[in-house]
């Protein structure tokens, strides 16, 4: 089973976390799509949860920032200076909207947008190093970004991250990145109908059997399941309009 429990390499999507207008309702609904338990909500970090699968941390749930805005998921980067990273997002044209801020012992995010107004956040590791299990079901298998101009964003992340692309045959302008030789997510052109900026992909057992637990639990299909060359994989949003994917893959014993 895929676990880390020390920081991740500088550039990784190392956490996604969820705001939520109903928190308590949240919790519920991914609780029964991915099988998540919980811990935290302490009053001291404004309620803030961490979802856990067998005892160690997939995701966050918290109440929404924005109240005004659309619940939702967001990535985070691991980096191993806030400060540094902050100054080359406004250098290379994007916005901050929460400075580097300490979240006590655990660590230091920042939000942010790219000039194209995709979120994204920064996580620089404390006592919580981010996504402790990952690429199986229940938890995270891949981050991606659906944009208007996937070139300029990808200048944008390669002059931010210091991200080399790789172009998937077949599905241009597709590509992923990485900052080594593994690749470690996507970005593509957005689709009328489907999610743009930033969404997250979650691995599960069966995507027929998550999709009817999303409907069957008052969410939406945006793209319907289908059969890929990685795995059995649709586009989903929560009864609150939160998008998000599930890809099938095998349950490691």
């Amino acid at each position: 089973m895929p676990t880390r429990d020390t920081a991740w390499p500088a550039g990784t999507p190392c956490w996604i976390d969820y705001g939520a207008g109903d928190l308590a309702a949240a919790r519920e609904f991914y609780a029964e799509l991915l099988g998540w338990q919980y811990t935290g909500g302490d009053a001291e970090f404004g309620g803030y949860l961490n979802a856990e699968r067998e005892g160690r941390r997939v995701a966050g749930l918290g109440p929404q920032m924005d109240e005004a805005g659309q619940p939702g998921w967001t990535t985070y980067f691991a980096t191993d200076d806030a400060d540094a990273t902050v100054a080359r997002i406004r250098d290379a044209g994007g916005t901050v909207l929460v400075e580097p801020m300490a979240i006590g012992p655990l660590g230091r995010m920042v939000v942010a947008l790219d000039p194209q107004g995709s979120a994204f956040g920064l996580w620089e590791a404390g006592e919580h190093t981010g996504v402790q299990r990952f690429n199986e079901p229940g938890a995270l298998v891949w981050n991606e970004a659906a944009v208007a101009d996937p070139e300029a964003a990808r200048a944008f992340y390669s002059a931010v991250f210091g991200f080399e692309w790789d172009a998937m045959e077949g599905m241009a302008p597709y590509a992923t990145f990485r900052t080594g030789d593994r690749p470690l997510g996507g970005l593509g052109a957005a689709e009328p109908g489907l999610p743009t900026g930033w969404t997250v992909c979650f691995a599960v057992t069966s995507t027929d059997a998550a999709v009817a637990t999303v409907e069957s639990a008052g969410g939406t299909v945006l793209h319907p399941a289908e059969d890929t060359e990685f795995g059995r994989f649709a586009v989903v949003a929560d009864r609150w309009g939160g998008a998000f994917s599930v890809m099938e893959v095998g349950q490691e014993n």
